[in-house]
């Protein structure tokens, strides 16, 4: 008999949301994997633009990392790397996270950039949250923020 780790079973606690964006799915596909795009957009309705370093090999097999926080005693850390990419229809990465409290956290996100309208429709499924209310936090506050700030970035 074996046992499922709880990295396995992890995988089972997912979100999905949508989000349109008044871009083109070019223009939101590019402002989401570009690292100097993404650089001005992390902060961009900050009051006090905080740390921000982001580096992208945008390759299969490439990795993205971004750090980011208010000072240099509170940093986030992202590694993602990509899975699959179709430009600019839909990205596929494996992203490995870190809060400063030192707690990790390994999930997919699959992210589809769809015409609609004069906009695009974003859909982002991501999956391997460890507890139900680490995924609640990334559908209320982080995916809705980053939608923001992309919103914001290209329509600036």
């Amino acid at each position: 008999m074996t046992q499922e780790s709880p990295a396995r079973d992890a995988e089972t606690i997912e979100m999905r949301m949508t989000r349109v964006i008044p871009a083109s799915p070019d223009a939101v596909f590019d402002a989401y994997t570009d690292a100097e795009k993404q650089k001005v957009w992390f902060t961009i309705l900050d009051e006090r633009p905080g740390i921000v370093e982001v580096t992208t090999d945008l390759r299969v097999g490439g990795v993205q990392t971004a750090v980011w926080g208010p000072d240099e005693n509170t940093l986030f850390r992202e590694t993602q790397t990509f899975l699959e990419i179709d430009r600019p229809h839909r990205l596929v990465t494996e992203s490995v996270g870190s809060s400063p409290d030192g707690m990790t956290m390994t999930t997919r996100i699959e992210i589809t950039f769809a015409e609609q309208g004069s906009g695009t429709l974003v859909t982002v499924l991501q999956s391997g949250f460890p507890v139900p209310e680490v995924r609640d936090f990334f559908e209320t506050d982080v995916w809705v923020g980053a939608f923001d700030r992309i919103e914001a970035y290209l329509t600036r």
